[in-house]
C-alpha cells in the first residue's frame, strides 16, 4: 500500500485529535484578529476564542454559510495582508455574487499536499501521465489538479475542458494513465470511442471524478467500459478547492477526510444539532491550517454520514464519510415524495438498455409540481418499462419519454440534470 505521507495518514486517533485541537485553537485566534470575522462571531454569540478548551466545545460555535462568503466579497474575510495572497479561485451561485477563496503560499502548499495524497491513493506514481480535464481559470478544478501534479511529479497533460476528440488523442499519444473530470463528461468520451475504429485506450487505469454526485451503477458502467478504477474526490471552493477534503481509497469504503487539515461534523440540517455516527445529515467542515480564508463550522449543504473513525483496510486512520448522496438544497419534492437526482440516476442505470443521458423536468403550475423524466436508451426499451421501474424505486409515477442515443442535449462540463419550468 502506497502513501504520500505515511506518518500523517496513519496517525493514531488520539494523535489526530490532539493535532485538531491545536489547529482549531490557532484558527480561532487567527480569525479573531480580523475585524469582519470578529464582528460576525460576536453577533452570533461568541465572546472569546480562548473559551474553546476541547474539541467538544466546537459544537458551541456558530455556523458559517455560503451567504457569509458572498457578503464578504471580495476579500473581507481574509485574515492576512493583501501582499501575502498569491492566487484566488471562485464560484458563483444563483444570486450571481461570487464565492471567493484566496490562497497564501502555505495554503497552496496544503492544497498540493492534499491532491498528492489523493493521487497516490488512486494508484498514481511519479512519472505517470495524468490528464486534467476540468477548466483552467476561476473554477478551482484545473489548477487544483495541476498543483497536485507538480507536487508529486506526475507528467501533466493540461488539456482543460471540451474537444472530446482531442482529449482522446492526447490520452493515446501520451499514454495517459489517469485523468480527472466531472463524471457526466465521461459518456461523451465513451460515445466517441464507441463510434471510432479504435474503441479502447490501453494505457488508462484511473479516473478521478469530482464536483458531481454519481451512483454506484454509473461507476460500474464506466469502470467496465473503460477498464479503469474510479475514485470520488471531494472538495469545494469554500474548503480550498478540489481534493482539499479528501477522496475514497482502493477499498472504496467511504471518503477519507484529511483529519489533520479539517474537522468533520454531520448535523441535522433542520436543528443544527450533531447527529450520531452512521446517521445521514449535512456535512460541516472546520479548517485547521488555512491562512488566508479559514472556515469555522461551514455548512456545505452536502448530505452524507460518518461511516467510521477506525483504521481502514488501506491502512489510513483518517475519518471516513459516505459518498455524497445529494444536497439539502437539491432535494426534489413531487406528489409528497422526497428524492434526489442521484436516486433517479441509480434507478435508471438498473434498467438494461438505458444509457447515461437523462433529464428531470419540473413543471410548476398553480402551486403543483409535475415531473417528467426523459432518458436515452437502445431500441426496444419502452417508456412503460422505464416508468414502471421508476415508480417502484421512487414511489410515484413520473411522466416521460424514451429518446434514441444522441437525442438529448450534451454538455462539455457539468450535466444539467434538473430543468425547472414555471407554467403561468
Amino acid at each position: 500500500m502506497k502513501f504520500w505521507n505515511r506518518e500523517v495518514e496513519t496517525m493514531s486517533r488520539d494523535a489526530l485529535e490532539a493535532l485538531q485541537l491545536k489547529g482549531l485553537q490557532k484558527t480561532l485566534r487567527r480569525v479573531w484578529g480580523c475585524e469582519w470575522w470578529r464582528d460576525l462571531l460576536r453577533k452570533r454569540g461568541m465572546s472569546d476564542p480562548e473559551d474553546v478548551k476541547s474539541l467538544d466545545d466546537l459544537r458551541n460555535l456558530p455556523f458559517l454559510t455560503k451567504e457569509d462568503f458572498r457578503e464578504a466579497y471580495p476579500l473581507k474575510m481574509s485574515t492576512v495582508d493583501r501582499r501575502e495572497l498569491l492566487e484566488f479561485h471562485m464560484s458563483s451561485g444563483s444570486t450571481g455574487t461570487p464565492v471567493v477563496m484566496a490562497y497564501t503560499k502555505n495554503d497552496l502548499n496544503q492544497w498540493a499536499d492534499t491532491m498528492a495524497r489523493c493521487f497516490t491513493m488512486a494508484g498514481l506514481e511519479a512519472g505517470d501521465a495524468f490528464q486534467i480535464m476540468p477548466t483552467f481559470g476561476l473554477f478551482n478544478g484545473g489548477f487544483g489538479c495541476y498543483h497536485g501534479c507538480r507536487k508529486m511529479g506526475l507528467f501533466c497533460v493540461p488539456a482543460s475542458s471540451g474537444n472530446t476528440e482531442r482529449q482522446i488523442k492526447l490520452m493515446r499519444d501520451f499514454r495517459v494513465k489517469g485523468f480527472c473530470s466531472v463524471v457526466s463528461y465521461v459518456p461523451r468520451i465513451i460515445e466517441k470511442l464507441d463510434a471510432s475504429n479504435d474503441p479502447d485506450i490501453p494505457s488508462l487505469r484511473v479516473g478521478v471524478f469530482g464536483s458531481e454526485t454519481f451512483s454506484d451503477e454509473m461507476r460500474k458502467k464506466i469502470e467496465n467500459r473503460l477498464h479503469i478504477e474510479c475514485f470520488d474526490i471531494y472538495g469545494m471552493t469554500e474548503t480550498g478547492g478540489i481534493g482539499t477534503t479528501g477522496q475514497d481509497c482502493s477499498a472504496h469504503a467511504g471518503i477519507h477526510v484529511w483529519d489533520d487539515y479539517y474537522i468533520t461534523e454531520v448535523i441535522d440540517p433542520a436543528t443544527g444539532k450533531n447527529v450520531p455516527d452512521g446517521e445521514y445529515g449535512e456535512v460541516v467542515f472546520t479548517s485547521l491550517a488555512r491562512e488566508a480564508m479559514p472556515i469555522i463550522r461551514y455548512r456545505t449543504h452536502d448530505i452524507s454520514r460518518i461511516l467510521s473513525r477506525e483504521k481502514c483496510a488501506c491502512g489510513r486512520t483518517h475519518i471516513r464519510i459516505d459518498r455524497i448522496t445529494g444536497r439539502t438544497d437539491d432535494m426534489l419534492i413531487v406528489k409528497g415524495v422526497n428524492f434526489y437526482p442521484r436516486q433517479v440516476e441509480q434507478a435508471l442505470m438498473e434498467i438494461p438498455g438505458v444509457k447515461d443521458e437523462f433529464q428531470i423536468i419540473l413543471e410548476e403550475h398553480n402551486g403543483m409540481t409535475d415531473v417528467t423524466i426523459n432518458v436515452e436508451a437502445e431500441p426496444g426499451v419502452t417508456g412503460h418499462t422505464v416508468a414502471k421501474h421508476l415508480r417502484e424505486r421512487l414511489g410515484f409515477l413520473p411522466k416521460g419519454d424514451v429518446f434514441p442515443v444522441g437525442a438529448l442535449p450534451r454538455s462539455e462540463g457539468k450535466a444539467k440534470r434538473v430543468i425547472r419550468k414555471k407554467i403561468d
